[in-house]
């Protein structure tokens, strides 16, 4: 009997085919089956202490070893650098910690919470702007003899607090307005 294999990002149960071989990532959230780690937090013992030293020193010596066959990166600054100064789309502060309450807060009184397209944590909405006539020039669509959005209309702006790439989305009146554009007349 195969043994029931689960993934460990979406809970879901992979089935998979014995002439293919099991899966190296999972169908359905499309995650690293075998790349599932977890951390613990608030454990201040002795014994945790050295685990963690001794782990540090083995990825330590993996990242030199790395570097030495691979060179370092463009910039000219190796892995465990580049971790000291918190670089890259979040580092795993004590201030990010302390913002994740407000930003719950914060999605939670939006009425929509879109993901962001870059690094898909959720976005903030970060306000609305007014596009008017004499800064929007509509494209004439010949299929509905006429444009498919009209000015002036709102655009609701958002920002994500990751990696702060923006979005913007069409206001909820707006979208109802260009529907009814797009909707034949019967």
């Amino acid at each position: 009997m195969k043994e029931q294999v689960i993934c460990p990002w979406c809970l879901t149960e992979i089935v998979w085919d014995e002439e293919i071989g099991p899966e190296q990532h999972c169908p359905h959230c499309e995650n690293e089956l075998s790349a599932y780690r977890s951390l613990e937090l608030g454990g201040s013992g002795e014994e945790e202490q050295e685990e963690y030293v001794e782990r540090s020193q083995t990825a330590s010596a993996r990242s030199s070893a790395w570097s030495e066959e691979d060179g370092e990166d463009d910039s000219g600054m190796d892995h465990d650098s580049w971790l000291k100064q918190g670089q890259g789309y979040r580092s795993a502060d004590k201030s990010w910690l302390a913002i994740e309450h407000s930003l719950q807060g914060i999605t939670d009184d939006q009425d929509e919470v879109p993901e962001c397209p870059a690094c898909r944590e959720y976005m903030l909405e970060a306000g609305m702007q007014l596009v008017g006539e004499q800064h929007f020039e509509p494209r004439i669509a010949p299929s509905i003899n006429g444009p498919v959005l009209t000015a002036p209309f709102k655009l609701i702006t958002y920002i994500c607090p990751a990696c702060f790439h923006t979005s913007a989305l069409l206001s909820k009146e707006d979208r109802e307005r260009m529907i009814k554009r797009l909707t034949p007349n019967e």
